[in-house]
């Protein structure tokens, strides 16, 4: 992973301070970006990228990156896995350029040369948050990829406008906000984190999934009262959605798979691709293994592409009602990876507790965080990227309260209204965990 960082300011005084800023901000991120930095200071705008070396390690990948013709510069952090299709459709209509590298950042800076953002990220298939700076235009894009799987935060701090890949790149600068926001606090009570568009602190936001947020010209000095969703504006900023969720989920409707074996050939073939694009890198790669399903599905599709044995990796545990390594030593004996196991002590998980906060910058009251980075952290000896099951659960209908919640229904939806709302009352006081068990 790398990091971004950036400011916008009403005017343009004082370029050696604003340097300073972003350079205090991307030194919080060292630990996204450990292999290089780049600082670009222009007018009103400044960017900062922290570069975590995956495709063309060569500085040919430096940024913030400028456009060939001059217009456009770019901070990126994550992965664009089509990038080379990309490539190929601008050779098709005449449009490519002499590339200087083969990186997915100079990729998109060509296509956007070309298509303008919002197609280029139709286009994309990957993980990304990005900020893009027009020079003719005084122009600042933030774009965030479809399901938020890279973080971008974004806000103010004393009248500039800031943002980054952490809360604390943003907390850097000396203007930032330090108080709790109470309807974040509110919405982290029930629903165990801080969901976007908030963040933890008042005026300081998540970008949405899906979404680009433009400033044209100066920024406003002063936050909304309320969170600009997509479709909203507040003086010059406007956020819009280049991907919709809601939208894919009806076309699927009115395209029904009929057959469950299609269904099941047409997933194996999305999952494959999907799997296989991943895996293009430049540095080692391996995946994590718990023995489920989800993660054993990528591991079998990684090993099934590979012509070594992949690098699997899973945590143990003392206790044995959460000890689920025999399941993972399984898997990996029967797919042939180059297995390793973390045995985790009591100790070792409470070790990490003092360091949550840095972590994670707001509040999170999910538990696997703390076994998620002992993985990633005897992982990281080994490989510099891993692929997970990560989301499986929740794409795929895979917790019990999926199950429940049809059956529940079905069975109380000829009652009358009062008595249903009762019911309802009584079904929302249960937690999920006893849904789930």
């Amino acid at each position: 992973m790398c990091g971004i960082v950036g400011l916008l300011c009403a005017n343009s005084n004082r370029l050696d301070d604003r340097e300073t800023v972003v350079r205090r901000m991307m030194r919080s991120l060292r630990h996204r970006g450990p292999d290089d930095e780049g600082c670009w200071v222009e007018d009103e705008v400044a960017l900062g990228h922290r570069r975590l070396s995956i495709l063309d390690l060569s500085e040919a990948g430096a940024q913030p990156m400028h456009s060939v013709c001059g217009r456009y510069v770019i901070a990126f952090n994550g992965e664009i896995y089509n990038h080379l299709e990309m490539r190929r459709d601008l050779e098709k209509v005449g449009a490519s350029t002499t590339w200087q590298g083969h990186s997915d950042t100079e990729t998109l800076l060509a296509c956007i040369m070309h298509w303008d953002l919002d197609e280029t990220l139709q286009r994309a298939k990957g993980m990304f948050a990005l900020a893009l700076w027009d020079r003719s235009n005084k122009q600042l894009s933030l774009a965030r990829d479809r399901m938020g799987e890279k973080p971008l935060y974004w806000g103010w701090a004393g009248h500039a406008l800031v943002f980054g890949s952490e809360l604390k790149a943003l907390r850097a600068h000396p203007d930032c906000p330090r108080d709790v926001c109470r309807e974040a606090l509110a919405q982290y009570l029930r629903f165990m984190y801080v969901p976007a568009p908030r963040s933890i602190h008042p005026g300081l936001y998540k970008l949405e999934p899906g979404a680009i947020l433009t400033v044209v010209g100066a920024p406003p000095s002063t936050p909304p009262e309320e969170p600009i969703r997509p479709g909203g504006h507040h003086g010059s900023i406007s956020i819009r959605r280049y991907w919709d969720l809601n939208v894919e989920i009806e076309a699927g409707a009115q395209n029904q798979i009929e057959d469950n074996d299609d269904a099941v050939a047409a997933l194996g073939e999305v999952l494959g691709k999907a799997v296989q694009r991943q895996m293009i890198s430049d540095v080692p790669l391996g995946a994590f293994l718990s023995g489920g399903v989800d993660s054993s599905a990528i591991a079998a599709l990684m090993q099934a592409q590979s012509a070594r044995p992949v690098q699997t990796f899973t945590i143990g545990f003392d206790e044995a009602t959460f000890d689920e390594s025999t399941y993972a030593a399984a898997v990996a004996s029967h797919l042939g990876t180059a297995h390793t196991k973390v045995r985790v002590t009591d100790k070792d998980a409470r070790d990490v507790i003092p360091h949550l906060p840095e972590l994670y910058d707001e509040p999170f009251a999910d538990s696997s965080q703390i076994p998620t980075h002992l993985v990633c952290r005897a992982a990281r000896q080994h490989v510099t990227v891993a692929l997970s099951g990560d989301g499986g659960d929740e794409l795929f209908g895979g917790y019990n309260r999926y199950f429940w919640g049809p059956k529940i229904w079905d069975r109380f939806a000829l009652l009358p209204h009062p008595l249903r709302k009762g019911l309802g009352k009584v079904i929302r006081s249960v937690p999920l965990s006893v849904w789930d068990a």
